[in-house]
């Protein structure tokens, strides 16, 4: 038997989790040899394939498909290039019959593995289509917290799995859960820390390697691959199978938290595991494969949006540490001794880096504010300061543990962040934070000791998932990653202070040229980022601007314009916005208290988003045109928009200025000119002509029909009372809403705008079976029902609404659904699309 003390927390780490010899049971394993003859099985393939469907290990696996299933599956294994790609085919007919099955290819040694698994009924370009509000919803998101909350949320929604939560790698490789999306009745794991040992090392490898992880059932037994080992002597690698048997130390791990059946889905930015998506069911849980490729091509588009995030945050960093350069760089008089300039630096230090107190040892001259060591304290730990390597930061939150001098001042400065600003000598800045108590919640003891456990002496996993506290004295507070990197830029401005204030006659040549290159260092990284933000506006907008005012007028214009249709564009999810707005908006920046200068007269037209930003950017130049030449440069002229349609639908606005000054040609086309011109006819294929004519500019614009929709312009009085609606409905909000829809994306939307709206609750269903036991358990204040749900419809969930007595409102695309609301008991119809307004006036005609 194995001696309990030579059990380790690497154990876990040797253990062969890729050469397990067995897959999980909902599929079958078929590992063939470049001649395309069967090396290995799994032991079930009469379960998956069906009785009598089988082929002998050595046999050629022609014997069993049928030859247009063989072609598919080496044109897909002709495809596999480069290291881990998997192929994937979706619903094939193997046996020439109607049983479909969903296959994925992938190299393993010299065998090509051949995973197989019933198909199951459904698109994978509805599974893919469900990703584009997804990804729509966390791009809402700047900051990290948000926007992993609200992945857990909708990966959740999307996969109906009982808990997700988003769990990421701290630097020493223990693990956090920083998001958790759950049941309500559920025990919330967020906030608790998980051991390294939690997740060996192999593991981590492989979950860059293979982004997605399913374990369908705990309980299920585990089906052999035969044989266990080849002929070479080496068993079957099964790191990109998504079939691979679980290791028993993991069974264990799940079984001890009640889990029937789990998902893991890496999350990789840079190339390295930031965290993963981990998701328990209680329950077993098999998701389609199609379903399961559309998780992980999630994973991908969030890896990308998580890095977009961090380096927006690594970018905001950056401007705190150029803001941080100006401040000292203007406050620290010329002149002055740093020694001496500490009172002015400290509080534009602290808005960025917290800290207790400050020690600044300069030119052999000390001082300090706060709770910091005095000089004689201070003074015994500089040699020590000295031995550490040259211009470079040291962070510590228990610096007596490094230095034991330090052990007289820890009770009032236990973490230091020691900034180097010079060489010869060593001159410091030096941040300090007070002792804390520190509490880490674990999720059981994170050292996890060795027990006897059912698959003998090793480390068992946890048998309680209540939270074990681990409080560490005499620490600070951790300096954040953020924090070092302001520190590093403070320490090339300090570095830079210091040169600027050396006094000349001490200046020797060396330090002239260390200075020199230290400015040169600072002035290539500024201008480099400059010209990332301006190249790609410089080309088109340079040979419009005279000059240096005029060039900032126009790209700041044109940049404000696009923003601006953006807004327009997003406030309603990306959806058609009023033309209306857009002569407005560009407006109000030249006509504030003289709106009656400008005459809009038409139908409303909803411009499509891909054509919204084009008319954006004609309407800018138009508008600013007219400010500078035309009829709104002086104080009597008057602008006339008038919008129509013509015979096929199209929109056509027709712009007009009258009383202003004479007009005179342009002697000269620039870019301004050009997006007027051709920007439609290029992008939209529509047309544009401009005449300018001396008693003011004429022009037309139209766009074909398919990029609009009309609708009724508003009086104001009927502004005015669908406000009043509005404000009423705002008012009386029901406190739950039931939303019966069976599509994902509807039902999200809908969701949001009701939240959006101020009500606290809303509960989705897809199905009557679902809805009907929603009733039973909580019902709502009212209702909303699609009324085709599939393969049924909602009827069964009018009438008990009906017999409830809770209001209700059908939902649908078919406009014949009118005759039926009464006979339904419904209290309105909702005409798919349907949006915010429409959800508004629905609640308003409640009260």
């Amino acid at each position: 038997m194995t001696n309990p003390s030579n059990v380790t927390l690497s154990n876990c780490d040797r253990e062969p989790i890729h050469q397990l010899g067995q897959i999980q049971a909902f599929g079958a394993l078929i590992a063939v040899n470049s001649d395309w003859f069967v090396a290995h099985r799994s032991t079930n393939l009469e379960d998956i394939f069906g009785r009598g469907r089988t082929v002998e290990i050595g046999a050629s696996l022609t014997r069993l498909m049928t030859p247009g299933a063989m072609d598919l599956l080496r044109s897909a294994a002709a495809n596999l290039a480069i290291p881990d790609q998997v192929e994937r085919l979706f619903g094939v007919a193997l046996f020439g019959t109607d049983d479909l099955f969903d296959c994925a290819l992938h190299s393993s040694g010299a065998n090509t593995i051949i995973e197989i698994e019933p198909h199951a009924a459904g698109d994978l370009n509805r599974q893919l289509a469900v990703l584009r509000p997804i990804m729509s919803r966390l791009e809402k998101h700047a900051d990290l917290l948000p926007l992993v909350e609200e992945a857990a949320r909708q990966l959740r929604h999307t996969l109906q799995i009982d808990r997700v939560m988003v769990y990421r790698f701290r630097d020493d490789l223990s693990g956090e859960v920083i998001a958790e999306a759950a049941r309500e009745d559920l025990e919330k794991f967020r906030g608790l820390r998980y051991p390294k040992s939690d997740i060996p090392t192999q593991a981590r490898a492989l979950y860059v390697r293979n982004r997605f992880r399913i374990i369908a059932d705990v309980e299920a037994e585990p089906v052999s691959i035969e044989p266990g080992i080849s002929l070479e002597g080496e068993p079957l690698d099964l790191s990109m199978s998504a079939l691979r048997a679980v290791s028993p130390i993991h069974i264990e791990y799940l079984h001890n938290m009640g889990v029937g059946a789990s998902l893991s889905i890496s999350i990789i930015v840079g190339g390295k595991l930031w965290g993963l998506f981990a998701c328990h069911h209680y329950g077993p849980k098999l998701l389609p494969y199609t379903q399961r490729t559309a998780a992980e091509l999630f994973s991908e588009l969030f890896s990308l949006v998580l890095d977009r995030t961090l380096s927006r945050q690594i970018a905001n960093r950056r401007e705190l540490g150029r803001d941080i350069h100006t401040r000292l760089m203007r406050d620290v008089a010329a002149g002055t001794p740093l020694s001496s300039s500490l009172p002015m630096i400290e509080p534009v230090i602290q808005q960025v880096i917290p800290h207790d107190g400050v020690s600044i040892f300069v030119e052999d001259i000390y001082d300090s504010r706060g709770s910091a060591p005095n000089e004689e304290e201070f003074r015994a730990i500089v040699p020590g300061l000295n031995a550490a390597a040259t211009s470079r930061l040291l962070a510590s939150e228990q610096i007596a543990e490094r230095m034991p001098r330090a052990t007289r001042f820890a009770d009032r400065a236990a973490g230091a962040l020691i900034i180097p600003v010079s060489r010869t000598p060593r001159d410091y800045l030096v941040l300090w934070r007070k002792p804390l108590t520190q509490t880490v919640v674990w999720a059981g003891n994170p050292e996890k000791p060795v027990e006897t456990g059912p698959n003998g002496d090793r480390l068992t996993p946890r048998k309680s998932f209540e939270a074990w506290q681990e409080t560490v004295e005499g620490r600070a507070e951790k300096w954040s990653e953020a924090e070092l990197d302001i520190a590093e830029g403070l320490r090339v401005t300090l570095l830079e202070i210091i040169l600027r204030l050396t006094d000349e006659a001490v200046a020797e040549r060396a330090k002239a040229q260390q200075q020199q290159e230290l400015l040169i260092a600072e002035l290539n990284h500024r201008v480099r980022n400059i010209l990332n933000l301006i190249r790609g506006l410089i080309n088109q907008s340079k040979h419009d601007a005279p000059d240096i005012d005029t060039f900032a007028q126009i790209v700041g214009g044109r940049i404000s314009s696009l923003a601006s249709a953006h807004d327009n564009i997003t406030k309603g999810n990306w959806s058609h916005a009023p033309f209306s707005e857009l002569i407005e908006t560009e407006a109000n920046a030249y006509l504030t208290g003289k709106k009656d200068r400008l005459d809009v007269q038409g139908p409303e037209a909803m411009i499509a988003p891909e054509a919204y930003t084009v008319m954006a950017l004609v309407i800018h130049e138009m508008m600013t045109n007219s400010a500078k030449y035309g009829s709104l440069s002086d104080q009597s002229g008057q602008l006339e928009v008038i919008v129509s349609r013509d015979d096929d639908d199209n929109f056509c606005a027709t712009w007009r200025e009258s009383a202003g000054p004479p007009v005179k040609p342009p002697k000269r086309r620039g870019f301004g000119s050009t997006i007027i011109e051709r920007s439609i006819p290029y992008e939209l294929k529509g047309t544009a002509e401009i005449d300018y004519r001396l008693e003011g500019v004429e022009a037309r614009f139209c766009i074909p029909a398919r990029f609009v929709e009309w609708r009724a312009r508003e009086t104001a009085g009927a502004a005015a009372q669908a406000k009043q609606r509005k404000a009423t409905a705002l008012d009386n909000l029901p406190e739950s809403v039931l939303l019966v829809e069976d599509s994902m994306i509807i039902a999200l939307d809908a969701e949001d705008c009701l939240k959006e709206m101020g009500i606290a609750k809303v509960r989705i269903e897809s199905s009557v079976a679902g809805a009907l036991d929603a009733l039973a358990k909580s019902p709502p204040a009212m209702a909303i029902l699609d009324y085709n749900l599939g393969r049924e419809n909602s009827e069964p969930v009018a009438r008990k609404l009906q017999e409830l007595g809770i209001p209700f409102w059908l939902a649908t695309g078919y406009g014949e659904m009118q005759d039926r609301v009464e006979e339904l008991g419904a209290s309105g119809l909702l005409t798919k699309p349907y949006g915010k307004d429409e959800l508004v006036e629905m609640v308003g005609s409640l009260s």
